[in-house]
């Protein structure tokens, strides 16, 4: 199934039913068609052939959602990046992927324009919400709006490229994975059989239309004919509280720093969401007491708890019913999949042990966008396909629930033993007064490494370095025991809301990258 095809067709059956919300816009799933529609010819006017590579830099609203649906009309392979991308990035993916056509706002087209005098060419350049007409830039509100008729291209497939979503992985180099239109169905109808997904589902979503969580949640509205509410960020709670009531939102995707925030306001309770039907977990692992306090003050709305990579979309899910019993399992591989627990040497581990999670289906990427290495190292042959080695560490109980571990290159070892930083965190998470948390291992002349923890707490709860290990030492090995604790007001995070501590450096190399250009 190609992914434009689905808004062709609830365009023809519900063509008035609204589809995306966004700020003051509403727009139906036959205005979503129509505006696509329009815009894939003008695509087409301005030499965007099948294949091209088409950038997005927007933020959540109607014009992503146009956009997307308007590239793979023409037959080109979206490449969304979110707007905080840097200048020397920008052209980095420039060179790599030679867009033809950059879809953006306006007050983007700097940084476009920018990024294009370094890599040497310059694409089609489309700006939305402009005041005034910007040279070298087409409007993206005259596009949609021209009267023009569409031709699909001809010998368009399934196996097309549909998206390009750059992962810096463990290099911290964006990397391409490249994703077909049939990767991302597979994914997305597998996300909606187990979600139990309908028409009258209204998903409201922050995550970025930048990243596959975001993007799921468009596919899976589309599939089912549902409406999609997006906002911005969660940066205000309560905001997005209101919209949720508002909008009688009935799922809520979640990372878990945003899981956080709502499971610690004081006035959560089963009335405040009653139409809330689901809340989803993905991106990082959700603290167990976050997961209880969800469970306690929203009881009606299921819980899922999920694990995925950019590279397959979504992995497993865990059902709500065992949340309270396996708080920190990830459950099962979603429907339609397969995943294994493996050694060194790609044999199966027995239950208990470590091993590297490897995954095999439909929704396997086809590689890393022009790099063969890459792609040889993360996709191996199977018996029924490609299997993709993930380079995270897991373990599965005698029932077969599988349990994240660690990233490969995340564990610590101190005093000769391997630790899990997610163990440790989960311990801190336990903690009274403990916002947030992250662990890392930093270099020791005696035992190699040790471990040292990063905290954000509530001023009231008065926490100490002293107090926090000797909290660890009540529930963890010694060996697991942070030596240094370091608190701040607020953790780093990614684009999408993970706790990451080497965002706050990446951030800085690339604001003195910037300010060496500028």
């Amino acid at each position: 199934m190609r992914i434009e095809t689905l808004i062709a067709r609830n365009a023809a059956q519900q063509p008035d039913r609204t589809f995306v919300v966004a700020g003051d816009a509403r727009l139906s799933h036959g205005d979503i068609d129509r505006f696509s529609s329009r815009f894939a010819a003008c695509l087409s006017n301005e030499g965007v052939r099948p294949g091209d590579r088409i950038v997005f830099i927007l933020d959540n609203g109607s014009e992503a959602v146009v956009s997307f649906f308007s590239a793979w009309k023409r037959g080109a392979v979206a490449c969304p990046l979110h707007p905080s991308i840097k200048t020397e990035k920008l052209a980095e993916i420039f060179r790599s992927i030679e867009p033809a056509a950059v879809i953006t706002h306006a007050r983007f087209v700097s940084i476009v324009h920018a990024a294009c005098d370094i890599y040497g060419r310059k694409p089609v350049i489309v700006a939305a919400q402009a005041s005034s007409p910007i040279a070298d830039a087409l409007s993206y509100e005259t596009l949609i709006g021209a009267d023009i008729r569409f031709e699909p291209p001809e010998n368009t497939h399934e196996d097309d490229l549909a998206l390009l979503i750059h992962t810096s992985g463990s290099t911290g180099r964006p990397k391409g994975v490249m994703l077909s239109h049939a990767n991302v169905a597979a994914a997305c109808n597998s996300i909606a059989g187990y979600l139990q997904n309908t028409a009258d589902d209204i998903v409201l979503s922050v995550l970025p239309l930048s990243h596959g969580y975001g993007i799921t949640q468009m596919v899976t509205m589309a599939i089912v004919g549902g409406t999609l509410v997006l906002e911005k960020s969660f940066a205000f709670p309560r905001v997005i509280l209101s919209r949720l009531q508002e909008e009688a939102a009935t799922g809520f995707p979640l990372v878990p720093a945003m899981a956080a925030l709502l499971a610690g306001m004081p006035d959560l309770s089963p009335e405040t969401l009653p139409q809330l039907r689901y809340l989803t977990n993905a991106a990082a692992g959700m603290p167990p007491t976050t997961t209880a306090r969800l469970q306690e003050c929203l009881p009606h709305a299921a819980l899922y708890l999920m694990y995925g990579q950019t590279e397959c979309l979504r992995t497993t899910f865990l059902p709500p019913e065992e949340a309270a019993r396996r708080p920190i399992s990830v459950g099962h591989a979603i429907p339609g999949t397969g995943v294994f627990i493996v050694d060194e040497n790609g044999l199966p581990v027995a239950s208990g042990e470590t091993g590297e999670l490897v995954v095999e289906g439909p929704h396997v990427t086809r590689g890393y966008w022009r790099d063969e290495a890459a792609t040889a190292a993360a996709l191996r042959p199977g018996p029924n396909g490609m299997r993709l080695f993930t380079g995270d560490l897991f373990r599965a109980d005698q029932e077969g629930f599988l349990y994240f571990v660690s990233r490969r290159d995340d564990i610590i070892k101190t005093r000769g033993e391997k630790v899990s930083p997610q163990e440790v965190e989960r311990v801190l998470y336990a903690l009274p007064g403990v916002r947030e948390a992250a662990v890392e291992g930093v270099d020791d002349p005696v035992f190699g490494q040790v471990i040292k923890a990063h905290v954000a707490a509530d001023t009231a709860a008065g926490l100490t370095e002293r107090l926090i290990q000797r909290h660890c030492a009540a529930h963890l090995e010694d060996f697991m025991v942070p030596k240094l604790v370091e608190f701040h007001d607020a953790l780093p995070k990614t684009a999408t809301g993970k706790i990451r501590l080497s965002a706050a450096t990446a951030a800085e190399v690339k604001e003195n990258e910037e300010s060496r250009i500028t």
